[in-house]
């Protein structure tokens, strides 16, 4: 018994398995160089911080933040408007833009091309008084395309041919000439606006009566043009009123449209950068 159990031990093939080695310094010299190349790196991405310009980037101060306060004279008047829009909204103008909204898209982008090649004629003279030319000839360009090769600017033939839709008008003007927005005004039907978009918007639509193209801003058919421009318009923008739940909306419609304004204005007035914040070879 004890040879079969041998030769039967023998016929099976022996396995040896060796353990590694154990080298415990050059474990522990490795280890410390790690972590002298992690601490080089560290401190050479520190240093490239610093040499950009990170260290600038501090947490403002409240000095340096922007004021929440807004020039609002006629609150309460505003207050009631904001209320009455919200109820016109939800009752009419809202219903009306999702009912056109129904509508066969290549039709609604019709109406709403037609209507925007317009306000290319209201573009281009605020363009020429606001000083940019080229943006003028630009906006004319697009106006004499859309409204042959795109069939009375039912079609948006201009914007394939690289000339893209910049509209402009007598609000940004008196913005360029450097005219203050004015006080903050909720405008009934409208929405937010201020005291200069106010005189811009009764401006814009002085300039298309006085020019008048194709007789559609007089007579009867101007009423019915005007609020197919109404619902087109109001089906294009992506609000509702109390949407967010915040109690506290007015003020921060009217917060977030007043600094839209000024961010605006200070890209018509850009300041000229300093030595300091000029990149290198400026």
């Amino acid at each position: 018994m004890l040879l079969l159990g041998c030769g039967g031990c023998a016929l099976k093939p022996v396995t040896y398995h060796s353990l590694p080695d154990q080298t415990p310094a050059a474990d522990n010299a490795a280890a410390l160089q790690r972590e002298r190349d992690l601490e080089a790196a560290q401190a050479a991405a520190a240093a490239r911080a610093r040499s950009e310009g990170a260290e600038a980037r501090r947490p403002i101060t409240p000095a340096e933040a922007p004021s929440l306060r807004t020039y609002d004279p006629l609150s309460r008047l505003n207050r009631f408007s904001y209320r009455f829009n919200t109820r016109f909204d939800r009752l009419v103008f809202l219903p009306a833009a999702n009912a056109y909204r129904r509508i066969p898209h290549p039709l609604q982008a019709g109406v709403h091309h037609f209507f925007g090649n317009l306000s290319e004629i209201d573009s281009v003279i605020n363009y020429t008084l606001q000083g940019r030319l080229g943006r003028g000839v630009r906006s004319l360009g697009r106006f004499v395309i859309n409204s042959t090769v795109g069939i009375g600017g039912l079609f948006e033939v201009a914007e394939r041919l690289r000339l893209p839709n910049r509209p402009t008008g007598f609000a940004t003007t008196l913005a360029k000439w450097g005219m203050h927005p004015g006080a903050y005004v909720v405008i009934p039907f409208y929405g937010p606006s201020s005291t200069r978009e106010a005189i811009g918007l009764v401006a814009d639509y002085g300039t298309l009566y006085a020019i008048n193209p194709i007789d559609l801003y007089r007579g009867t058919q101007s009423w019915g043009l005007g609020v197919v421009n109404a619902v087109d318009q109001r089906a294009h923008v992506d609000f509702e009123y109390y949407a967010t739940g915040s109690p506290f909306e007015y003020e921060m419609i009217r917060f977030l449209y007043v600094r839209k304004l000024l961010i605006e204005d200070s890209a018509l007035h850009p300041t000229p950068k300093t030595n300091s914040e000029l990149p290198a070879g400026e």
